[in-house]
């Protein structure tokens, strides 16, 4: 997986009056939990624009102006209920040979059969959670949707789990092909497998799980 750095400052004063003053600065204060004690640290608001503000998952590495450098992922983030500006995010360290629970976003490849014969693909669950050594955290989860026909629906059980293992149960549904007014009968052999024409693949609705950590 791919690590972004953030240079911090690390904190000595934590009480209201001083995290007031960072935010007026521009700055986010900020805490690493997880390892021997928590680490209070604040960094430039625009620093965590790469982390934040992307569909990807980073692990990151937080560089702290005492030259220390803790590796961690990202574990909670609050953001003003107005301005939508970050008020404060949560770390969580990580080590080499520890597991550690990540939700993952998956990846949808190929071009769904049943979408090609009019159906409609629904996308059900957006993201996964994903336990694994730090090495072996996946930077997306690949879900080949191509020979899905109307009707069909791809679970958990159906993708491969190589170095890491999902947290959810194996019938938990990633995306259906659901049928539409205009749509071939899936049961049918005259799926057209030979055409030459993609059809855009068409999603309706959405619903992610709930974001936890171990």
């Amino acid at each position: 997986m791919k690590s972004i750095t953030i240079n911090g400052l690390e904190r000595e004063s934590v009480g209201k009056v001083a995290t007031k003053a960072l935010r007026n600065a521009g700055k986010v204060p900020c805490v690493v939990y997880g390892g021997d004690h928590a680490i209070h640290f604040s960094a430039d608001e625009l620093a965590f624009k790469d982390l934040v503000y992307t569909p990807d998952v980073h692990t990151v590495v937080i560089a702290l102006d005492n030259g220390s450098k803790i590796e961690c992922i990202l574990q909670d983030i609050q953001f003003h209920p107005v301005t939508d500006r970050i008020l404060h995010i949560d770390f969580y360290q990580i080590f080499d040979d520890k597991e550690v629970t990540m939700e993952i976003p998956i990846r949808l490849t190929g071009n769904s059969k049943g979408v090609r014969n009019g159906g409609t693909l629904r996308i059900v669950t957006r993201k996964l959670r994903v336990k694994a050594l730090p090495k072996n955290l996946p930077d997306f989860i690949e879900a080949d949707i191509t020979e899905m026909r109307i009707g069909n629906k791809l679970s958990v059980g159906a993708i491969a789990q190589e170095g890491f293992a999902i947290m959810h149960p194996d019938n938990t549904v990633i995306c259906q092909v659901r049928t539409s007014r205009n749509a071939v009968d899936a049961a049918g052999d005259d799926e057209d497998e030979d055409s030459g024409d993609d059809a855009s693949v068409a999603t309706e609705g959405s619903s992610e799980d709930s974001a936890a950590e171990a």
